[in-house]
């Protein structure tokens, strides 16, 4: 029996997931006050605590669940170039979750977000 396996495991990583869910949205409330004054700092500050809400689920895809993204490309040289110049990467949909591997395979495979 692993760690995965354990319930008061699996409770409170659903439970700090929550936690941070509602201590985010509050800041993000509370930020609110910004885009009146400051549209940019306001967008900045939104990115980053979206980013560490949805950081993870991607954690979950990643290390608890121990699925593999894989990334094919017609040439190896296409590989090289991602994180330089603009590229469009397809899932091909089977599963709820497959943002989740997109959101995975991209950084892994360019080295850089957005």
């Amino acid at each position: 029996m692993g760690l995965k396996d354990v319930f008061i495991v699996q409770l409170v990583l659903g439970l700090v997931f929550v936690a941070s869910g509602l201590a985010i949205n509050l800041i993000q409330l509370i930020t609110c006050v910004l885009w009146p004054i400051n549209r940019q700092l306001y967008r900045c500050i939104n990115t980053r605590l979206s980013y560490s809400l949805w950081s993870k689920l991607v954690m979950l895809l990643e290390r608890w669940s121990g699925t593999e993204c894989t990334l094919f490309l017609e040439q190896s040289s296409t590989l090289e170039k991602l994180g330089k110049e603009q590229a469009i990467i397809i899932l091909n949909h089977k599963y709820e979750i497959d943002f989740l591997c997109g959101w995975t395979t991209w950084p892994s495979a360019s080295g850089s977000w957005g």
